[in-house]
């Protein structure tokens, strides 16, 4: 009987995850001036990014708020392959991303990409990676999975990036369902024998 319980929540919850190959994947960046290389002084600029990256549809959408500036914004885009601490060269549009808020030192922005369109990406970024758009996407997957892509927000005060931060992979809801079901038929199976 325990047995029988136990296969049946985890069946429900394995057949309530979602399908991975149509789920975009999400990754998030926390932006301050320290993770900037060098740190920048003097800043009390912050903020937060998110992509995700779906590469059965081949979007890309791009999410960023930030706040507290001390220069105006200039340019913002993704740097990769570059760990923290390492500064790399752009991935994305050049020289910003389209729509990016200019000229504010608080903003936010929402954008979807096409990754199959040349002109979501930089140029050398293309070249370096197959020549193709998809080439691309794929290298850029590659660096977020690494943890070796940061978002970079450039500013008046600070030409080279006033706020940054790098991507870490945000882990799937179902991967926590999984667990808790494994969990839960743990405790049908080997109950508390101390209570005996």
């Amino acid at each position: 009987m325990k047995l029988a319980m136990a296969c049946v929540l985890t069946g429900f919850l394995l057949a309530s995850l979602p399908r991975a190959e149509a789920a975009p994947i999400a990754f998030t960046a926390v932006l301050g001036p320290e993770n900037e290389v060098p740190a920048v002084l003097g800043s009390s600029g912050t903020g937060d990014a998110l992509v995700e990256l779906d590469v059965v549809a081949h979007t890309m959408r791009v999410v960023a708020t930030f706040s507290g500036l001390t220069g105006t914004v200039t340019v913002a885009h993704i740097h990769a392959p570059g760990l923290p601490g390492v500064n790399a060269g752009v991935t994305t549009q050049l020289p910003t991303f389209v729509g990016f808020p200019a000229g504010v030192t608080s903003g936010s922005y929402d954008m979807t990409f096409d990754t199959t369109m040349a002109s979501t990406w930089n140029a050398a970024f293309i070249t370096a990676n197959g020549g193709t758009p998809l080439g691309a996407e794929a290298a850029l997957l590659t660096h977020l999975l690494a943890g070796a892509a940061y978002f970079n927000v450039h500013t008046s005060f600070v030409g080279s990036g006033e706020i940054r931060g790098n991507f870490s992979a945000v882990p799937e809801p179902a991967s926590g369902l999984l667990l808790l079901g494994l969990g839960l038929a743990a405790i049908v199976l080997y109950p508390d024998r101390s209570r005996r």
